[in-house]
């Protein structure tokens, strides 16, 4: 199983990669649908359980799809 702060830090440490062009969804009540998006440009640091825009601190858990240059690297399963 891949969780998103492997594929995030994937995306950080991995020459030729980087987070600037990741759009990472994730939960957010409130938001239409409860869903808000982000840009990996406005990530400002991966911590160990959240990573930090300059908004907000977002835990992993939340995410919900991590894509990169339009590809999907990582998508929850919801089973409804």
């Amino acid at each position: 199983m891949v969780y998103p702060r492997e594929v995030l830090n994937r995306l950080r440490w991995t020459e030729g990669l980087g987070l600037e062009d990741a759009v990472i969804t994730y939960l957010h009540r409130g938001a239409p649908g409860d869903l808000m998006a982000v840009k990996g440009s406005n990530i400002m640091e991966l911590e160990r359980s959240f990573f930090v825009t300059v908004d907000s601190k977002v835990p992993y858990h939340r995410i919900r799809k991590i894509e990169y240059r339009g590809k999907v690297l990582y998508e929850e399963i919801t089973e409804k």
